[in-house]
């Protein structure tokens, strides 16, 4: 009997482009990587693997970042950030994100009061190792982050609906 991981990765290659399993990998690598790395994780060649992946670096997707003469690559947050943002813009009313701001804005009040202090950052140089509270330094990060990106949503919209009202 096959490994099912074995199957799983059978299936994946078997169904999918050299390319499109390049780009998912890129896509889930959240620090630098070497080509070595994410040919193996895709299972891809080498050679193939680098041609891919300038090509996903010339498109946006990734980034990369020179370790002597090696070149590094990792997915680029910021297109996630923007792919985000008009995902909430398409998808929420203004009413709904504005509600959703506003809850934020509440989990991040009470994190200041219940923690006294104005960020998670603050939070971390205040905590001892196996204090309790080291979840919501998590939590807090990304509330202030979909924060961030709600507001990034509701003005992206207010700029698509004024740039189509001056048509």
């Amino acid at each position: 009997m096959t490994d099912i991981n074995e199957q799983v990765v059978d299936e994946w290659t078997s169904s999918t482009t050299a390319r499109e399993r390049i780009k998912e990998i890129l896509e889930e690598t959240t620090t630098y990587s070497k080509v070595s790395t994410i040919a193996d994780r895709a299972h891809v060649s080498e050679p193939t693997t680098r041609k891919y992946l300038n090509e996903l670096v010339e498109e946006g997707v990734g980034t990369t970042e020179q370790d002597g003469r090696t070149t590094l690559y990792k997915r680029n947050q910021g297109r996630l950030v923007d792919r985000r943002i008009e995902e909430l813009r398409t998808t929420c009313s203004h009413q709904e994100l504005v509600e959703g701001i506003q809850d934020m804005k509440e989990s991040i009040a009470e994190f200041r009061e219940t923690y006294d202090v104005e960020s998670p950052e603050d939070l971390v140089i205040e905590f001892e190792p196996g204090d309790e509270g080291w979840s919501d330094v998590g939590q807090w990060q990304s509330t202030r982050r979909n924060l961030a990106i709600a507001k990034a949503a509701i003005q992206v919209d207010e700029a698509h609906r004024l740039a189509e009202a001056e048509v």
